[in-house]
This record gives structure tokens, C-alpha cells and sequence, in this order.
């Protein structure tokens, strides 16, 4: 069995069911089945090779979904383009991974200008459909560590890492989702995050149990609360800060949100004070879940269940089914229950190994585990605690800050509506703890009143020497905030001040 098997049984199962509901209409399940089969058979026609490369640069929508869903059909191998990346770092991920073929939307023109490979507009894929209108399903013929996706992940600078998830890391997530979540057929996912990214995970698990995915009329909170009110949305994956921005709107109340069953959030902490405002607005269907892009989504999984005791706010959950989560020492021992290491993982669910680099394929990847580069522990109860990346650590004087227990004791301040913590070279301590601040609308705060608010939770060493005020804290195209650019920042705020 396969990923994509997972649509199969269930177009054959639900052929009636609506499988999409875009802002263009409604998409059956047996009419996109048909429509995944005949462009599977024209990606094929255009390069019969299996395992090729097929990128796809769009936004969301149901094309998007369509063209994603053949790609998995005919063996070759995605790699997602984000449309709201830069030129230089698309191309980047062009030359490394040769894709032969290139769906794209037309927005997205300029930033593949002159790349290689057949370039498909989605508004052209009906027509590559309609020539092979009533193709068979495709049949696989590959073993489980056949790649199913390239994700990149890395950064911006030098050679992108390209993570190689072969199919039976497919398999475990879609496994895990649906177990996790309670996924049937009565779902109604909304469309929020980018499919270049973690909604992804999602589309298939949906998908597995005759649920619809629903493609926003627009872009925004404003539009997420409208898909939620309007068009009976149950379940949705998104970054903290859309959760937030969808707190704030104007007028906006829980009514807004009448089948909402599960709010999943990923791609950055949510700190204590957050949940228990996220809960009190929301009510008990908050969860989230802990991977990375070498281990997709979902190592661990915090249910709404878990969030009933406010001592579990701190965590990110307990292992999902077919991988193992422990805590490792820098001499490779296998920490106890309690201490702080390294987040190592190894099972079904880890990539193979990064494209091309076999040298950052074998530092990450060592007896089995793969090194996450997080720093955590694991209580007597299985729960995982996050303290930070490992290059984020902050040594001041000898002793080690863990940026996000900073980070939760100034978010818990009624002013602080998001603040990212790190530490700055300093010639006394080796380092110093800063902090980034992005306070509420209309809400003031002093740096003296913030740094004494923290000294007083945590003590003096854990607190912020500087706070670094911003109308808008820096953010990647997914909304996480980035550290690189406020730690930056700082540091050229305090060279005006030398």
C-alpha cells in the first residue's frame, strides 16, 4: 500500500461525498479521482521515468490539491515550491533537485523565468486532463524508502538541505493524524496554512476518511473566520500568530466558529499564558503536534485532552505510533526521565536523508537516530518539554538560559502580545539574554517594567538585559518569527549606540 491508496478507497467508498469545496465550486470524490488519474497519466506521458521530480510554486487551491494528488499517483517525487519565497532560492532549489516537470500558477511566472523542466500553468491542467481524460489509476511498483517528497529546509543561505521522506514516512503520518485527531467523513478542513508547508500532512488523512478540504475565498484571518462561520468548517492546522490575529478581530466571537472541533497548531511554541487564553476564547479543542521536516509533523501529539491540566502546557505531547522519542547526552548516552539533552527519534516517520548531501546526511543521521538539534526532556509521565534549538541556547555567565522559558514568563505580561528571546555576544558574560517585544494594540510597556516583570518570575540570570521594542515582530512566509532578523536587529541597534 501506498499513500495515495489512502484516496483511492476512499473515492471508491464516497465517490458522492464533496472532496473540495473552492471559492469555483465543489469537487466530488469520484470526479477528482478521475481528474488525479488523467493527470497522473499526462505527467507520465510528458516523463515516463519513475521517481522524477515534479515542483509545484502555487497558492492553495483546488488545482493545487489535484496536481499534488498525481504527482503521489504516478511515482515520481514532489518538491513544493513556496510561491512566497525569493527568486534566487527557488532557483536554488531548481538546479538541486531537476525537476522535469513544473506546475505553477501565473503569479509565479517571474520567480521560474528561465528555470529548466516543462513549466504546466494550473489554469492549463484541465486541459493536459481532458487529453487523457479516463486513464487508469496508476499502479506502484516501489519499496517503502522510495522518496515520496524533497522539502527543503535550512534557511535561506548556502546550499539548501533537501529532506528525502520516503513512503513509509508518509505512511506512519497519515496513520498518526487520523488516530490522533478523530478524523471521519464529516470533516470539513479548512485550508489555511500553505500546502507548500504543513498543510500537506493534512490533505491525505482528510482525504482517508471521505472528509473536505475547503479552500479559502481569500486571504487572511478575516478569511479563515469566514470559511469557519459560513461554510461549516470542523478542523484546521496554523501557525500560533493566525490563531491570535483570529482572537483579535473585530467583533469576533466563538459563535463565529460553530463546528469547530479541533484548532492544531505547529510551526512554533505557544507559550502557557497563550493556551490559557486561546482556551478560554475556543474552548477545549486546542492541540498540537512536534516533527520536523526530517520527521513530518507529528513525533509527538498533545490532544485536547492533554491541555485539561495546566502542567502539560509546557509540553508538546507524548511519541506517536512507529517512532521512538528519547533524550541523548553529547557522548551519545540515552539520558533518564528528567534530564535535559538532545531530542533525538528514530521508526517509520524519519526521511531517509538529505538530497545529495550524503556529509549532513551522516551528521544528522547516526545508529538510527536522527539528531533534531532541540534540546528537551521527557517526564516520568512520557510528555516532551522543548527548551530550545541548540544553537539557541544562551550561555551568560557560565550558566544556560533556555530562551523559551524567558519567552513564557514575558508572554505572560497583559501588554506582550509576541516576543522572540536569544542571546547577544557580550565580552564579560560570553553572552547576554535580549528580547524582542511586539506589545499589544493600543498597550504600553516600559523595558523596565518588562525586564523587572521577568526578574521577579525567574531571578536574575534568566533575565533580559536589553528588550528590543518592534511595531511587528520579523516573520517567515509560514509566520514564525524569525530569530535571525531580530537577533540582527539588536545588534545593529546597539552599534548605533556604542
Amino acid at each position: 500500500m501506498f499513500p495515495i491508496d489512502f484516496f483511492w478507497r476512499a473515492a471508491q467508498r464516497w465517490p458522492d461525498r464533496i472532496a473540495i469545496d473552492a471559492p469555483e465550486g465543489a469537487l466530488r470524490y469520484d470526479a477528482l479521482a478521475a481528474r488525479v488519474a488523467a493527470l497522473a497519466a499526462g505527467f507520465t506521458a510528458i516523463d515516463p521515468a519513475p521517481q522524477s521530480r515534479v515542483g509545484i510554486c502555487a497558492g492553495n487551491s483546488a488545482e493545487h490539491i489535484a496536481a499534488l494528488l498525481a504527482v503521489l499517483a504516478c511515482g515520481k517525487v514532489w518538491v513544493p515550491l513556496n510561491p512566497k519565497s525569493t527568486r534566487p532560492e527557488i532557483r536554488r532549489i531548481i538546479d538541486a533537485t531537476e525537476p522535469s516537470i513544473v506546475v505553477l500558477d501565473n503569479a509565479c511566472s517571474e520567480l521560474l523565468e528561465g528555470a529548466p523542466g516543462v513549466h504546466l500553468p494550473t489554469a492549463g491542467l484541465s486541459d493536459l486532463a481532458a487529453a487523457h481524460a479516463g486513464a487508469r489509476r496508476p499502479v506502484i511498483d516501489l519499496p517503502d524508502d522510495a522518496t515520496q517528497a524533497i522539502k527543503f529546509t535550512g534557511g535561506t543561505t548556502g546550499a539548501p538541505k533537501g529532506v528525502m521522506q520516503p513512503y513509509r514516512a508518509w505512511m506512519a503520518n497519515i496513520t498518526n493524524q487520523i488516530h490522533a485527531w478523530g478524523f471521519d467523513e464529516h470533516e470539513r478542513y479548512i485550508v489555511a496554512a500553505p500546502i507548500t508547508h504543513g498543510t500537506s500532512t493534512y490533505l491525505l488523512p482528510i482525504l482517508a476518511q471521505g472528509g473536505c478540504h475547503v479552500v479559502l475565498g481569500g486571504a487572511g484571518a478575516e478569511a479563515v473566520r469566514t470559511a469557519f462561520r459560513e461554510r461549516g468548517g470542523t478542523v484546521c492546522f496554523m501557525p500560533p500568530t493566525l490563531v491570535y490575529m483570529l482572537m483579535a478581530l473585530p467583533g469576533v466571537s466563538r459563535a463565529d466558529f460553530p463546528r469547530l472541533r479541533r484548532l492544531i497548531y505547529g510551526g512554533a511554541p505557544m507559550p502557557p499564558e497563550k493556551i490559557r487564553q486561546v482556551r478560554d476564547f475556543f474552548g477545549p479543542v486546542l492541540g498540537t503536534t512536534y516533527g520536523q521536516t526530517e520527521a513530518p509533523q507529528i513525533l509527538t501529539v498533545m490532544q485536547p485532552a492533554d491541555f485539561e491540566d495546566p502542567a502539560n502546557w509546557a509540553a508538546v505531547g507524548r511519541t506517536t505510533w512507529f517512532s521512538d522519542v528519547a533524550i541523548m547526552a553529547p557522548d551519545g548516552r540515552l539520558l533518564p526521565t528528567g534530564e535535559v539533552g538532545e531530542v533525538v527519534a528514530r521508526g517509520d516517520l524519519l526521511m531517509t536523508g538529505y538530497w545529495r548531501l550524503p556529509e549532513k546526511t551522516a551528521e544528522t543521521l547516526v545508529d538510527g537516530w536522527l539528531h533534531t538539534g532541540d534540546r528537551g526532556l521527557i517526564d516520568e509521565r512520557g510528555y516532551l518539554y522543548l527548551k530550545d534549538r541548540l544553537k539557541d541556547m544562551v550561555i551568560t555567565g557560565g550558566f544556560n538560559v533556555y530562551p523559551v522559558d524567558v519567552e513564557n514568563a514575558l508572554g505572560q505580561h497583559p501588554a506582550v502580545h509576541e516576543c522572540a528571546v536569544f542571546g547577544l555576544p557580550d565580552d564579560k558574560w560570553g553572552e547576554t539574554v535580549q528580547a524582542a517585544v511586539q506589545l499589544r494594540p493600543g498597550e504600553q510597556a516600559t523595558e523596565a517594567e518588562l525586564i523587572a516583570f521577568v526578574r521577579e518570575r525567574l531571578g536574575p540570570v534568566q533575565t533580559p538585559k536589553h528588550i528590543h521594542f518592534h511595531e511587528s515582530l520579523p516573520r517567515s512566509p509560514v509566520g514564525k518569527v524569525l530569530k535571525s532578523a531580530v537577533r540582527d536587529a539588536a545588534l545593529a541597534a546597539l552599534a548605533t549606540t556604542a
